[in-house]
């Protein structure tokens, strides 16, 4: 059980009954372990110059085991820093091995999907598989997925995985669909709104994604869809660039407190003090924080700490998203 820590299983043996007999003699190793002595001799030892041993100087010596906690430990730990390095090392290597692969076969890259059922496995797939962070196109008239039927996410999202989704508007007039879409914000689900997509979509972790080659009717239909899965590419980050380009001008949805679905409107948002209003107007006018620091007696920091304050009542990741949240909510 010790083998991790560089301890064999003679050694381990040895050194547990040391442990439990708090000290024993060559001999005394020898009758309770069936051992020539000579060999005992040998394994306490080599326990010594491990340092999981001591002995005194008299004759016959007695050996002591050294406590786990500073035989070991140290040992355990160091074993597990070498195996943390030398996994990270592995996963860079993998990833090299990938890179490689990708750059010599575009299969590696692209993968055709065809029909329905093909195309919900691997939907049900990524999703079982992700991590971190589900993107997601939902267009009307779903072609594999009928709308309350894709149960992954709720397991994903028990597990942390972030859901954020895109409605296009003719997506709600889907029987079900805006039920299913309260259930999926209940349960963590970030939605907004658009109102049209240009495609369906999903990326799983930013590292694969779905999407149609042609498009496909609804299921049932003869056209059967035809799709790509793509893996960590220029075309995959192409399509995480669309996403967010869509997303940062969707309209947020949540629930009211009846629990029915609504879209955020302008009306319903706070105006801002005077003071706030007059930094959002120099910084969408272009002005350096230093210089807002300045003309508003502030100090930098403040400034700053001020925006990011905007920014997160914004909802806005960056300063360019807040200049539009603040156009679109009428804080300028």
């Amino acid at each position: 059980m010790l083998e991790a820590a560089g301890v064999s299983q003679e050694q381990e043996s040895v050194y547990r009954l040391l442990v439990t007999a708090g000290g024993a003699t060559a001999h005394d190793v020898s009758r309770r372990t069936h051992v020539s002595e000579p060999e005992s001799t040998r394994v306490l030892e080599a326990l010594v110059h491990q340092g999981l041993a001591s002995h005194n100087d008299g004759t016959p010596r007695v050996f002591r085991a050294v406590p786990p906690d500073v035989a070991l430990l140290p040992r355990i730990k160091h074993t597990a820093d070498a195996l943390d390095t030398a996994r990270g090392e592995a996963d860079r290597l993998l990833e090299a091995y990938r890179e490689t692969a990708r750059r010599h076969d575009a299969g590696q890259l692209l993968e055709v999907i065809t029909g329905a059922e093909a195309l919900r496995q691997r939907l049900r797939q990524i999703q079982v598989n992700a991590r971190e962070e589900m993107l997601w196109f939902c267009r009307a008239q779903y072609v594999a997925m009928p709308s309350g039927s894709n149960t992954e996410e709720f397991d994903a999202l028990a597990r942390g995985v972030r859901y954020r989704v895109l409605y296009e508007k003719p997506f709600f007039d889907d029987e079900g669909a805006v039920d299913n879409v309260v259930a999926g914000v209940q349960a963590g689900e970030i939605a907004r709104a658009v109102p049209w997509l240009p495609l369906r979509l999903a990326i799983a972790d930013r590292s694969v994604g779905i999407f149609p080659l042609v498009p496909g009717g609804p299921e049932g239909s003869p056209e059967q869809p035809t799709t790509a899965l793509v893996r960590d590419s220029n075309l995959l980050g192409a399509l995480v660039a669309l996403f967010e380009s869509y997303w940062e001008h969707a309209v947020p949805l949540h629930l009211s407190e009846t629990g029915d679905l609504a879209a955020d409107d302008t009306a319903h948002y706070p105006a801002l003090s005077p003071a706030d209003g007059k930094l959002l107007s120099l910084l969408v006018a272009g002005v350096a924080d230093k210089a807002i620091a300045s003309q508003m007696n502030l100090s930098r920091r403040t400034v700053q700490r001020r925006i990011q304050n905007l920014m997160e009542r914004a909802g806005a990741g960056t300063r360019m998203q807040l200049a539009w949240q603040a156009a679109r909510r009428g804080w300028l």
